[in-house]
């Protein structure tokens, strides 16, 4: 039984859900693997750049698809930390195994040197 992961939320205020699990569209397609290297993202609060050549595209009477309503099958999970460290880090919600979970703690203390 695949377990919704809870939304990312960030510092400043940008969330996005990063899930993964069987039927999703993640790599692997299994609930409980020890990593994934892709994963499935949805919704994000806003568009990003480093998400939208993954975007499912959806043609429906002509009109271009609202990045925050979309879904981003098969995304590397090696983009997460970097979406999230361009948003002050996590300070909420989920993310699958073998995903690099960079909180918002950690990046002030990088910053505070």
């Amino acid at each position: 039984m695949t377990v919704r992961n809870e939304v990312i939320k960030c510092k400043d205020g940008f969330s996005m859900s990063v899930q993964h699990g069987e039927g999703l569209y993640c790599t692997p397609r299994i609930d409980g693997a020890k990593a994934y290297v892709e994963v499935e993202v949805g919704f994000p609060s806003e568009k990003v750049p480093l998400l939208m050549p993954y975007q499912e595209i959806l043609v429906v009477d002509e009109i271009e698809n609202d990045p925050t309503e979309s879904v981003y099958p098969y995304v590397p999970s090696s983009l997460i930390p970097l979406i999230c460290m361009q948003h002050g880090g996590i300070v909420s919600g989920d993310l699958p195994p073998g995903v690099v979970y960079i909180s918002a703690k950690i990046m002030e203390e990088l910053k505070n040197g």
